[in-house]
């Protein structure tokens, strides 16, 4: 699988993240970097235990590292749930995590791939 590939799977843009960084390596170095990052076990943990604040700079931090590496779709859905805890507890936020999940498991597999083929 290229790296092109993967960002295929995962709902991302290549180009645009390759504008950005410059460098396939350099992508590549961040991408398998990413699954490694606690921010989605938080943001779950915080999401079961109600916690607002916590889950809010989590879903946030998955957003910006979204959009540096241009995983369009799961930044899209992180940001949504970002915006939806930016000012309390929100009723729709668990609905939007469930979104959040189906992305992270897509970026996640996607990577898994990429990394099994290198």
């Amino acid at each position: 699988m290229t790296l092109r590939d993967c960002y295929d799977k995962l709902g991302g843009d290549y180009e645009e993240v390759l504008s950005r960084l410059r460098s396939e390596r350099l992508i590549q170095k961040f991408v398998l970097k990413f699954p490694d990052d606690g921010s989605f076990e938080t943001l779950v943990r915080a999401m079961g235990e109600k916690n607002q604040e916590e889950a809010f700079r989590a879903a946030h931090t998955i957003k910006g590292m979204c959009q540096n590496l241009s995983f369009t779709a799961l930044g899209r859905s992180a940001d949504e749930l970002t915006e939806a805890l930016r000012n309390g507890w929100s009723d729709e936020a668990p609905a939007l995590l469930e979104k959040v999940s189906a992305d992270y498991a897509r970026v996640a597999g996607a990577i898994g791939e990429l990394k099994a083929s290198l």
